[in-house]
């Protein structure tokens, strides 16, 4: 079993658990559920470079990024630095986050946010809602077609867009259902962790235009952002480049200084 596969098992079992400690219904009668979303398609869009900014602890690829500075000083810094989203990991196992971790960036920013999950249940589209979040992201790898149309369908009807992650062509033939909002290109090998910036530039034309480019991973140098985006890229998912730094808004800020306008 690679490690997608125990992260799914593992996923599975934690579900399963919060459907019986948590109703949907409950979930549902959120005071943050009927709030209005902000589109974080549009915002990355309005940008020269729709940087969606993450706050992330620690990955089964590196064991601790930062674990010292506090969520809220991370996402206010963000938004200050002109970050056009921030994506929150929300699983607690292998990233040290949680749906708290949502809720509180959601009291400290207008900024739309990101829940960064691995969304294998129609019940985790309705927590994202109910915590807060503008978007969800859906993993091509993890999923079929006929999960992948209905978790999109669910998100829209619940005024959320969604980020289509994939990994290779044969993915994003698979994953193209109607209505993706954003398309996001990772560029990391989940079950080996390699980073290739390559996986961004093959995929690039295989996008319809219709969707949001958006290249993920391994993104740290400001020339690479110049290139992607020379290839129809509008949204670059960076996380560990910031957060391993002591102040990440300080280091989104240096970055985009190094960007044009």
């Amino acid at each position: 079993m690679d490690i997608l596969q125990q992260i799914a098992a593992d996923k599975r079992r934690e579900v399963a658990l919060k459907k019986r400690c948590v109703p949907e219904d409950q979930l549902r009668g959120t005071a943050l559920f009927t709030r209005p979303t902000h589109s974080m398609k549009a915002s990355l869009q309005n940008r020269a470079f729709g940087i969606i900014a993450e706050h992330k602890r620690r990955s089964p690829s590196r064991a601790v990024i930062n674990q010292n500075v506090a969520l809220p000083a991370v996402v206010t810094g963000y938004e200050k630095a002109g970050a056009g989203a921030v994506s929150v990991l929300t699983d607690g196992t292998y990233f040290g986050g949680s749906l708290d971790d949502l809720l509180l960036a959601r009291a400290c920013t207008g900024l739309p946010l990101l829940r960064k999950e691995f969304m294998l249940d129609p019940y985790q589209v309705v927590e994202a809602r109910a915590h807060g979040a503008d978007a969800i992201l859906l993993i091509a790898a993890l999923l079929d077609r006929s999960e992948i149309a209905a978790l999109a369908n669910l998100a829209h009807d619940l005024g959320m867009e969604v980020l289509m992650e994939v990994h290779s062509a044969e993915e994003l033939e698979e994953a193209l259902v109607p209505g993706l909002d954003m398309i996001g290109v990772n560029n990391r090998n989940l079950k080996t962790f390699e980073v290739s910036l390559d996986t961004s530039r093959q995929l690039a034309p295989l996008i319809p235009d219709s969707a949001l480019r958006i290249s993920e991973s391994g993104l740290g140098e400001a020339s690479q952002l110049r290139e992607l985006k020379a290839l129809g890229y509008r949204g670059f998912l960076m996380g560990e480049s910031f957060m391993k730094q002591p102040d990440p808004g300080i280091a989104l800020a240096g970055f985009l200084k190094e960007l044009p306008a």
